[in-house]
């Protein structure tokens, strides 16, 4: 959640000054030692319930793990905005990377209603 919103403040820094190197160093040690060690843990213990507690049944499982697939999509797509924006070669607006911040938190909502809910 917090790395798109690293990007919003990004890609309002000039390039090459020591804001926007910070912002790279502090965007490369999220993504590498934070985010990708949790959705590697998250597979596989998501995987293991999906198997063990729910046998792979029913819809809203079905349904959340298809989400949780476009969030580790999205995942890709803010790994390939790190390496942009550590090449100083990000073209997208702070705009743009507010509205992707707001993704991730919609798909966790949706996700967290389907896992309490069982709507189907």
């Amino acid at each position: 959640l917090y790395l798109p919103r690293l990007f919003v403040y990004h890609a309002d820094a000039e390039k090459g000054s020591v804001q926007s190197e910070t912002f790279k160093v502090m965007e490369r040690r999220l993504l590498r030692g934070i985010i990708n060690p949790a959705m590697i843990v998250t597979w596989v213990f998501g995987l293991w319930m999906a198997w063990k507690i729910f046998h792979f049944e029913g819809g809203w499982l079905h349904a959340k793990i298809a989400l949780v697939l476009v969030l580790s999509g999205l995942h890709g797509y803010l790994a390939a905005a790190v390496r942009k924006f550590a090449e100083d070669k990000n073209e997208k607006p702070a705009r743009h990377w507010r509205i992707v911040n707001e993704i991730p938190t919609l798909l966790m909502i949706v996700i967290v209603i389907l896992v309490i809910v069982k709507p189907f």
